[in-house]
């Protein structure tokens, strides 16, 4: 049976996406920079390409004997060269050996709040509507879901959050607090992405991926606080003073959550979905919001 390659296999929503397809007995090829961040890849049978998004051979190497592509790499911070070069002319590359190598199916993640209005908000937006409108015109049949923030115990931005709800004296929120949000589990994520490999219905579209849950930013932290049984007060702070703090803390090394790309997003775009397709094309039960905090604890 030919492979499936996974692009950003060792990253935080790519791990549970590999264990998904795995678990539905596929073969997996993952594309890797670090080969030291692989041993849970190589304990689930998954073989490993070393490659890199700025190196065409190595995409071509890559594709070799695969079927289909589940393509998750994205950077969220740095400058506009290297969005241009790892997201945009990256995916141009993988299609190109994706096509030379007569894969059949191309799955994209791209993120909620991308559309061509947006595209010039933010150069991940810009970058994520270039990989878009790429995958659309490969000629390859694609699907390309954009999520919502993804919530997991082991990643992403849900564990910050809980750190802040722990620990800060009070809990801050930034801007009005009545910009909208969807969260979706992480492992709800990844079954969509298994699934969207053989499933018809889903060809040459585009999804929003939500949880089941809709609710302001001050509706999540007071949640949150209740079901960590915690009283602090809440202060909003306004955008613009969040701003020179996220100046400092996106120079850092390491994936930053704020960043003053990030606090524009959160500013200008709800980040909830529009309409009910996927969940009318994949039918799947989505974890509530409140049982993903839960399992956040």
């Amino acid at each position: 049976m030919a492979s499936i390659l996974v692009t950003g296999a060792t990253g935080f929503v790519g791990g549970h996406v590999v264990h998904a397809i795995r678990a539905a007995e596929r073969d997996v090829k993952a594309l890797v920079r670090d080969p030291s961040k692989t041993e849970r890849l190589r304990t689930w049978d998954v073989e490993i390409v070393e490659g890199d998004m700025t190196d065409a051979a190595s995409l071509r190497r890559a594709v070799e004997g695969c079927d289909s592509v589940v393509h998750l790499v994205a950077i969220r911070q740095g400058p506009p060269e290297q969005f241009q070069a790892i997201m945009v002319d990256g995916t141009r590359a993988l299609l190109a050996a994706a096509e030379a190598a007569g894969v059949g199916r191309f799955v994209l993640m791209s993120a909620l709040g991308t559309s061509e209005t947006t595209r010039t908000l933010v150069p991940y937006f810009g970058a994520k509507w270039e990989m878009e409108q790429a995958v659309e015109r490969s000629g390859i049949p694609y699907v390309i879901f954009r999520p919502s923030f993804v919530f997991a115990r082991d990643g992403g931005i849900l564990p910050t959050f809980v750190r802040l709800a722990r620990f800060a004296p009070v809990t801050p929120i930034i801007g009005t607090g009545t910009q909208r949000i969807q969260p979706i589990w992480v492992d709800d994520v990844a079954v969509y992405f298994a699934e969207a490999l053989d499933k018809d219905e889903a060809t040459g579209r585009t999804f929003e991926l939500g949880g089941p849950d809709v609710v302001t930013w001050n509706e999540f932290w007071e949640r949150l606080k209740w079901l960590r049984r915690m009283r602090r007060p809440t202060v909003h702070v306004p955008v613009k003073l969040m701003r020179p703090a996220a100046l400092v803390t996106e120079r850092l090394p390491g994936d930053i959550p704020l960043t003053n790309d990030l606090l524009t997003m959160l500013e200008q775009v709800d980040n909830a979905v529009t309409d009910t397709a996927a969940s009318d094309t994949f039918e799947l039960p989505l974890v509530p919001l409140d049982e993903q905090l839960r399992r956040s604890v």
